[in-house]
């Protein structure tokens, strides 16, 4: 319907046992209160010491207690329950901070008759349930919602004390958003797919944050009228992350304008159902011939990875690396190119996946294979900021111009030396990208130039849309299609593309992240006038991941 998400009414208010303690009800000043007491002494016997500061002063220091957690928790819930602003904003470790979220709670946000419930909890951290009254000009609405606490040393003396951060008041907010209840200010829209269907959370909840950046950007010049709604407002910190405003919860409904945009209700609901089956799935579906966004999809409702993500991509990478070293008469498709098991650059020594090599192949056969060395042995004969080049001037990526009509975080290639430029040559070292960037560049091979993604026809608002200084040429082109055509048919992307060709092409990846046992798995392809991408977090390697995802999408699409 264009609303933005809503925090869900429910939540049963019942004691819980809390690491060892348990909820009671007590009653004072009018106001029903919870506190804790000890479920048994076996959580107290821990070793306790104590430091000094320069000044002597003696500071607590070793393993948090059930009962220091119990009485920090309490101290705060219960404050914060009877309305105690300066006890409780005492009893974090920013008192500056929570008094100005507790205080805005009240005063900005409006809400009243606040009883709070602990759950559960784990060593120092607390859940715990909030129910509350939204009052404003006379209409009232309940509100409940989770959050939770995590008890911390003082600096200063080493005493229990709640470590603060917005989102202890409400799991929405970032530090420095606020909480307000008023007119929104920015009408409600109703967001319509290409061919007239409303696009509403409840039937593709992977739009909640497009929906917020729709009405965000729209929503003023859509011809709505703003309702009454408990939002958060985001401070300077999110708004660099390119987040969006969100509501939630609707005291008086707005009369939301309408905004039409290129997404695909079918394709949509397709791209929701397969992200559904992965844990840390995204996916973007986009038309080369246009640029038109036609799905957008994630596993997570949080974050926006497929428009906003920032993870390096991996081998898919290649795509763009391999139009750079064709141009540069580095490599081609059908001449032989060395793929040892390893190439040491810049003091790093760089493995292929199980150390395989192939001897006496072609560049085609090592793209198919997505062999890393093949690439990082040319890392000596490019200059620093080559790859950033072709990146920018021929795919469009990382110079922060897409205006595709929600936020978006439009790839990263900087300028890197040594080991690192080397590691940027595979999808590692700095390069930052997302399904929505990836997609594109599946599309830009296809289409043969790049044609900025958009959600929203440019023709709304008359926005331009971000253009590049050049294009393949056709001999370059020809090979890199000849390589994902290849790839597709009988390398690491062959078992996810079976029988969508032969106008296909496509590229796995794989990118390893600091502790996560498994890489994250990436797979970009196109397939006639359709191109996409995903990736799938922890996955393990993409033509097993990630693959299956997009072929099923370009196979959805025709």
């Amino acid at each position: 319907m264009g609303k933005r998400r809503r925090v869900a009414e429910r939540r049963k208010t019942r004691p819980a046992v809390l690491g060892g303690m348990c909820a009671v009800v007590v009653i004072g000043a009018g106001v029903a209160v919870y506190a804790l007491y000890d479920g048994g002494a076996a959580a107290e016997d821990r070793t306790q010491s104590t430091s000094a500061t320069a000044d002597g002063k003696a500071v607590k220091t070793g393993p948090l207690t059930a009962a220091e957690v119990r009485t920090a928790a309490t101290a705060f819930l219960t404050a914060w329950q009877q309305g105690d602003v300066a006890r409780a904003a005492t009893a974090t470790d920013d008192a500056s901070a929570a008094t100005a979220l507790l205080t805005g709670y009240t005063k900005d946000a409006h809400l009243k008759d606040v009883q709070v419930t602990p759950g559960t909890g784990t060593g120092a951290e607390v859940p715990f349930s909030v129910r509350a009254t939204v009052s404003y000009k006379g209409v009232s609405k309940p509100l409940a919602y989770d959050s939770a606490l995590t008890v911390v040393r003082a600096a200063s003396d080493g005493e229990p004390v709640v470590g603060w951060h917005a989102a202890v008041l409400h799991p929405d907010l970032k530090d420095g958003d606020t909480l307000v209840t008023g007119e929104s200010g920015t009408p409600p829209v109703t967001a319509l797919d290409r061919n007239g269907g409303k696009l509403t959370t409840a039937a593709y909840p992977s739009l909640g944050t497009v929906l917020d950046g729709l009405r965000e950007k729209y929503g003023k010049v859509a011809g709505g009228k703003a309702g009454v709604e408990l939002r958060v407002v985001r401070g300077k910190e999110s708004k660099k992350a390119k987040l969006s405003d969100k509501t939630l919860l609707e005291l008086s409904k707005g009369t939301p304008g309408t905004v039409r945009t290129t997404l695909s209700a079918s394709l949509q609901a397709a791209a929701e159902r397969q992200v559904a089956a992965s844990q840390r799935a995204s996916v973007v579906v986009l038309r080369p011939s246009t640029g038109e966004v036609l799905a957008v999809a994630n596993t997570s409702r949080g974050f926006n990875t497929a428009l906003q993500g920032s993870l390096a991509p991996g081998s898919t990478m290649k795509v763009i690396t391999s139009s750079l070293l064709i141009e540069k008469g580095l490599a081609a498709a059908d001449k032989s190119h060395p793929c040892p098991k390893t190439f040491t650059y810049g003091g790093w020594k760089f493995h292929n996946d199980d150390d395989f090599e192939i001897k006496g192949g072609t560049f085609k056969a090592s793209f198919a294979r997505s062999c890393n060395t093949a690439f990082i042995s040319q890392a000596g004969k490019l200059d620093n900021d080559d790859l950033t080049q072709q990146a920018q001037q021929v795919f469009g990526l990382s110079r922060n111009d897409w205006a595709i009509g929600v936020p978006t975080f439009d790839g990263s290639v900087p300028v890197q030396s040594a080991a690192q430029m080397a590691a940027s040559l595979i999808g590692q070292g700095g390069v930052r990208m997302n399904p929505l960037n990836m997609a594109s560049v599946a599309a830009t091979v296809k289409a043969g130039v790049f044609r900025q993604p958009y959600l929203v026809s440019p023709s709304v608002d008359h926005r331009k849309l971000a253009t590049t200084s050049r294009t393949m040429s056709a001999g370059t082109l020809s090979q890199l299609r000849e390589l994902m055509q290849y790839t597709a048919a009988y390398g690491t992307a062959a078992q996810a593309m079976s029988g969508l060709g032969p106008d296909y092409g496509a590229k796995t990846g794989s990118a390893e992240v600091d502790g996560q046992k498994k890489p994250n798995g990436w797979f970009t392809a196109y397939r006639g006038d359709l191109a996409a991408a995903g990736v799938v977090q922890a996955g393990g390697h993409g033509g097993d991941t990630a693959g299956p995802i997009v072929a099923a999408l370009l196979r959805a699409g025709g």
